[in-house]
């Protein structure tokens, strides 16, 4: 739909300030609440990665959920206190995942997908506490090497990935996103299915690289490239020449699958999230570079992990606007206009906004 066909008709003037009005409308307390939620999700996770960069992994012991078999550590070393307060913020986030919960239960009706999301988003954070819980009961963390740290790392990341992405559609949903539908969308599903498994791939190679790092800290420059082709060295530290190979290969299938999904899906919603992805892989990869260039400091393995995370939402609400199908029970201005003028959708249904028999969630 060209740019200013909203404004057209007899909803002449709005433009999109009255397409802003329209989000705000639908921007109920559940939806907010879920997208802070969103915010403090990777916050922890930025938490989790400096614990991990700091090798304060080990800080409380071999024990779970106890640090050092007391609630309250005596005499904590530094160690102690960046684990516990990851505990503590972790198990923050698990609480609000379950008010987050309850809330859909009694805010929208059975088989919304907003209940459906917010079940996995749960089951996702419990994963999440799981796979923490037996990283340290196992003492895979600190300054193990072992091929089992790696393989939990990368399981970890794949469930935050997941987690991040499920608490996401939740939000988007409740804010009055449209439902996704693959049938009949064979190309935009591929056109953004594939840059979506390739940020796993870029993921996982990036944790693996970020714990080699810690591991094994280059002094150089130099060293660090020498390192990468000695034959015989640890697999963490050859994955070092890999990743920045597969991050900007992946970098470049966004900025295309974007160009591609806009012509597919010419929405607001699409073009806005689209040029958002690409902006932050920019970013993304700038970082990146810079983060090889002075050997990997804490803090900017920390803004490189919460740009690709950023990257990913993106990248995920991009395919839900892209792959959605029209909201239902549109009134007003919007609801005779082209369904791609209404925020995520697309198709040529427009029952409803929030879902057949939903109410307000406030």
């Amino acid at each position: 739909m060209a740019e200013g066909n909203v404004g057209e008709g007899r909803c002449s003037g709005l433009d999109f300030q009255g397409l802003r009005s329209y989000i705000r409308r639908a921007m109920t307390r559940f939806a907010r609440f879920a997208w802070g939620l969103l915010a403090y999700d990777v916050a922890v996770v930025a938490w989790g990665a400096y614990v991990r960069a700091t090798g304060s992994g080990a800080g409380c012991g071999k024990h779970w959920p106890l640090c050092n078999g007391e609630v309250v550590p005596r005499s904590p070393r530094v160690e102690t206190l960046v684990e516990l307060s990851h505990r503590l913020t972790s198990g923050l986030a698990l609480a609000l995942t379950v008010v987050l919960l309850v809330w859909a239960f009694r805010a929208y009706p059975r088989g919304h997908v907003v209940r459906r999301a917010s079940v996995v988003t749960t089951a996702l954070m419990m994963g999440e506490a799981l796979i923490g819980a037996g990283l340290v009961l196992f003492q895979l963390v600190a300054h193990d090497e072992s091929m089992k740290r790696g393989l939990g790392v990368c399981l970890h990341l794949c469930n935050t990935f997941l987690l991040l992405a499920s608490t996401a559609l939740t939000a988007w949903w409740a804010s009055g996103g449209a439902r996704v539908q693959l049938r009949g969308q064979r190309a935009v599903a591929w056109t953004m299915g594939l840059p979506l498994a390739a940020m796993f791939l870029v993921g996982i190679s990036g944790t693996v690289t970020a714990l080699g790092d810690t591991l094994f800290p280059p002094t150089s420059l130099a060293a660090a490239f020498a390192q990468d082709f000695t034959p015989g060295m640890h697999l963490f530290v050859r994955l070092r020449g890999i990743h920045p190979i597969l991050a900007a290969s992946t970098g470049a299938a966004i900025v295309l699958a974007g160009g591609l999904v806009r012509a597919l899906r010419p929405s607001r919603a699409v073009r806005l999230l689209s040029r958002g992805a690409a902006l932050l892989v920019v970013a993304q990869v700038a970082a990146g570079l810079l983060d090889v260039a002075l050997l990997a400091p804490v803090w900017l393995q920390l803004v490189h992990l919460m740009l690709a995370d950023c990257v990913w939402i993106t990248l995920v609400l991009t395919a839900a606007s892209a792959l959605g199908v029209a909201p239902e029970a549109v009134t007003g201005c919007y609801a005779g206009e082209d369904a791609r003028s209404i925020p995520g959708g697309h198709g040529s249904d427009r029952r409803g906004l929030l879902g057949s028999g939903a109410h307000d969630p406030r």
